[in-house]
């Protein structure tokens, strides 16, 4: 049986850019291998995302100023991503 901390341990892992775009998982693999530009802005973004998680867990007030950047940091560096990898595929 698994307890609240594994569920949570676990849907953290689960959230990847390839759980996320599943139909660009070979292209963000290759991008990753192929490009140090994108390696350093997916790293980035897994940061952003963390730091948030964490923020919401500990229920930081959604309307906090440098919550709502990060919130928004992390939009650009996805989309970001996204398009790279979309620009990428065979």
């Amino acid at each position: 049986m698994l307890t609240n901390a594994d569920e949570e341990s676990q849907s953290m892992a689960m959230r990847t850019l390839e759980t996320e775009f599943p139909d660009l998982a070979d292209s963000i693999r290759h991008l990753i291998q192929d490009s140090i530009q994108f390696k350093t802005d997916r790293d980035n973004y897994h940061k952003l995302d963390k730091a948030i998680r964490g923020l919401e867990e500990r229920g930081v007030a959604t309307d906090d100023s440098h919550f709502n950047e990060l919130k928004i940091q992390r939009a650009h560096l996805k989309d970001q991503l996204y398009r790279q990898a979309k620009n990428h595929q065979h």
